[in-house]
């Protein structure tokens, strides 16, 4: 360990405005009455959380496990938990007992916060895991921990904590197999906030509208981080409203959003050129973002959104560019499909099955290394050791598990999951370059293409394609519209349309029940 503190909210700390009185997070109560907290609130309110952690005397290294609805407490327990010293663990508000129970069972958290409804099974699970501790927290600021760090000290010193201390750990999705907990330190954390603070142009007075929910990497991290480490005002929305959303463009600068949000915003009248002129940035990442809104938004707002590729193990790799960047020949553009540029001090490379490096434009594995890259799977050492590959100068590379390719001006394009890939009589279909042709027949609004089981081929491609409203659409005419763009191993064997496609939170196709559903139909 360092002598000096690595601690990540040592960092954060130091960055809050000299006038700790000016409001750093604007909010509103269920009824709709303003909720102003200043960077004083923060410090003091996250002190006493941290002080009450600390009077519990739990190990070091303790994981503090947090399953609560998005608010501003639900925040300052997370800075919390890293002033002390201890480890976050968010879980998604959507995961039953079952999850909860896998998650308790495999983290073994000294401490668990759940919302008050859920305090009857979520406390049972945790005690009988043997946790000692169990604390509610509400959405208007009530429950339990609030209650107890009410009696505690507003001051607090953050414990000294070195690079590569543990800071937070996150359950992946778990679409293979059981979720891994993505193990990260608090210098992955910290080196990939300072990086995108300057990578985004972030200013002095910049507004950030908080949109996302907090269990997730583009909330918790990038979103909260971003905003603290430059000092700026939040507006805060406990839940996505697309008409209150363009009213506070008004009054802020910074968007962060997932596709299915800018799609929600481009259905408001509201939403025009006035609207999003007091803007400086829109964002987007955690799912592909389709080159029709990436387009309709350019119009709608005059604004070209920022499209940029993460991970729960990795925080954030590429991104397209904010302004010209050196390393790329001055590129700015913002190219739509593509995720930009490794970001700087990123590794990332395309590679092959057997690990050696494809000619520019090719596609296959991409592998990636940098200061943001995680420790390994909580209690998975041998998982850990899979995921990672050397190059022949002893580099470890992390396996993202997508596939992609980078082109002649490096610009960073993600054709999929390699369990995307579709083996079809022993060629490689690749899902997106399919489904880019599927998306752009008239009334097609989003496609998905999976590969299910098939006696003669191994796998093929099913597809599942969704009307534009008012829009009439038949399976066997797309199937004859591909037939004339592609070559006949890609095409899919059949192709039904359906009224929507399965998504997780963050909007993510989940491509596995697709092929849960499709998976006997050639057996």
């Amino acid at each position: 360990m360092s002598h000096s503190s690595q601690n990540l909210f040592t960092a954060l700390r130091a960055a809050f405005p000299a006038d700790l009185d000016q409001v750093a997070v604007e909010t509103a109560t269920s009824a709709g009455e303003p909720l102003l907290y200043t960077w004083r609130d923060l410090d003091r309110a996250s002190a006493r959380i941290a002080n009450l952690l600390v009077s519990l005397k739990i190990p070091e290294g303790s994981r503090i496990a947090v399953q609560v609805e998005k608010s501003v407490e639900a925040m300052l327990l997370y800075l919390a938990t890293l002033r002390a010293g201890y480890v976050f663990l968010p879980l998604n508000t959507a995961y039953q007992s079952a999850e909860i129970e896998y998650f308790i069972g495999n983290a073994e958290p000294a401490v668990v916060v759940c919302t008050p409804g859920n305090f009857g099974w979520v406390s049972k699970i945790a005690f009988n895991a043997g946790t000692q501790h169990v604390f509610t927290l509400g959405d208007e600021r009530t429950g339990s921990l609030l209650e107890r760090a009410a009696h505690c000290g507003d001051v607090h010193e953050p414990a000294v904590k070195g690079a590569d201390d543990l800071a937070a750990i996150l359950y992946t999705s778990g679409t293979t197999g059981r979720s891994k907990g993505a193990m990260l330190t608090h210098g992955n954390l910290l080196s990939n906030a300072v990086m995108l603070k300057d990578y985004w142009g972030w200013q002095p007075d910049d507004v950030l509208i908080h949109a996302l929910p907090i269990f997730h990497v583009h909330g918790l991290f990038v979103a909260i981080h971003g905003a603290l480490i430059n000092g700026s005002k939040m507006i805060w929305m406990a839940k996505f409203d697309p008409k209150a959303a363009i009213a506070a463009m008004a009054r802020a600068t910074v968007f962060m959003g997932v596709p299915t949000l800018y799609v929600r915003m481009l259905a408001e009248a509201a939403l025009t050129k006035a609207a999003a002129s007091h803007m400086r940035l829109f964002i987007s990442g955690s799912a592909p973002l389709l080159i029709e809104t990436f387009k309709e938004w350019q119009e709608r707002t005059g604004h070209t959104i920022l499209e940029r590729y993460g991970m729960s193990e990795t925080i954030m790799l590429t991104s397209n560019p904010y302004a010209a960047d050196a390393r790329h020949g001055g590129q700015v553009e913002r190219r739509g499909a593509t995720v930009g540029f490794p970001l700087p001090g990123v590794g990332l490379r395309v590679v092959d099955d057997a690990g050696q490096a494809l000619p520019v434009g090719e596609i296959g594995n991409i592998q990636v290394q940098g200061p943001n890259v995680f420790q390994g799977y909580w209690r998975m050492p041998e998982k850990t050791k899979e995921e990672f590959s050397a190059d022949e100068h002893g580099g470890r590379w992390f396996k993202t598990g997508d596939v992609g390719r980078v082109d002649e001006r490096g610009y960073v394009s993600i054709v999929g999951r390699s369990k995307d890939l579709i083996i079809s009589g022993g060629y490689n279909v690749y899902a997106a370059e399919i489904e880019g042709y599927s998306d752009d027949m008239p009334g097609v609004a989003e496609s998905a293409l999976v590969g299910v089981p098939h006696p003669d081929f191994g796998e093929v491609g099913v597809a599942v394609v969704i009307a534009k409203p008012g829009a009439k659409l038949d399976g066997e005419a797309i199937i004859a519209a591909l037939k004339s763009q592609l070559a006949n191993f890609k095409i899919p064997k059949r192709c039904f349309v359906a009224t929507e496609l399965p998504r997780n939170t963050m909007g993510k196709v989940q491509k596995n029940l697709l092929r849960d559903q499709y998976k006997n139909m050639f057996v």
